[in-house]
């Protein structure tokens, strides 16, 4: 007989999802009424450097934001000259928000956007998604990514780290979160699914052209890690991930 505690009915996994991200933004977010340009602006500076190298160097190229929320990305993708964007969410009140940004956003699940449209893409973006699916969500997301980029197409996740001193927290902090991911762990999956040039990046403090406190905070996190690392290596005798902030981004490429 199957153990209930173990196996659970997908019907439930629906029914909560649509009662929690009815209005996700607002109470899970703390999204903003309208969409905030200055505050996305800002938001964007540090992402231009966490993506540095992963952005399609033409503008005509396709890309899509999964669970794009209330369309910060794809206000980042818009400034740097991107026309060919497509944001997909499942909550409408992010939904709202995201279209004040561009017209082509989805309220859908990307399970099934993903299937509706392979080949098509030369970047899909999933920033804080992929901890919200299911293990069985997780394969069918990856493959569907796989499908849905071009030969030549990048995948970038970005998900809680539980390598972080505090990942458990961050795997802890929202209830609709269903599995955490280290790098190494992500990674691996990711080659299962097909991906190739697999990189895992810190979302920690940006070195130079943000501001001076950030930089200041760079070189204070890299002393905390190198500890953090000698931690490890006394425990373990391998130095283990060197991708020790909260959150961590990772990169791969369809090369097929």
């Amino acid at each position: 007989m199957p153990n209930e505690f173990t196996m659970r009915d997908p019907s439930d996994v629906a029914e909560y999802r649509t009662r929690l991200y009815t209005n996700y933004g607002k109470v899970f977010q703390s999204a903003p009424e309208r969409f905030d340009k200055q505050a996305a602006a800002r938001w964007g500076r540090a992402y231009e450097y966490y993506l540095r190298g992963w952005l399609p160097e033409s503008k005509d190229a396709r890309i899509a934001d999964l669970a794009c929320g209330y369309g910060r990305l794809l206000y980042f993708f818009w400034e740097r000259g991107y026309r060919h964007i497509t944001g997909v969410d499942i909550s409408p009140d992010q939904v709202a928000r995201a279209r004040e940004v561009i017209p082509d956003v989805h309220q859908m699940h990307v399970l099934d956007f993903l299937e509706a449209h392979r080949g098509e893409f030369d970047l899909l973006t999933a920033l804080d998604l992929i901890e919200h699916l299911t293990k069985v969500e997780v394969l069918r997301f990856l493959n569907g990514c796989f499908a849905a980029l071009k030969p030549g197409g990048r995948l970038v996740l970005q998900t809680p780290n539980a390598d972080s001193p505090f990942g458990m927290g961050m795997a802890l902090n929202d209830i609709t979160h269903e599995v955490a991911f280290n790098p190494n762990a992500l990674g691996r999956l990711l080659a299962q699914a097909g991906f190739s040039q697999i990189e895992a990046r810190e979302v920690g403090p940006v070195p130079w052209g943000y501001s001076l406190a950030s930089s200041v905070r760079f070189v204070v996190w890299q002393a905390i890690r190198a500890g953090l690392v000698v931690w490890n290596l006394a425990e373990t005798g391998s130095t283990g991930s060197r991708v020790l902030t909260r959150n961590f981004l990772i990169g791969a490429k369809r090369c097929s």
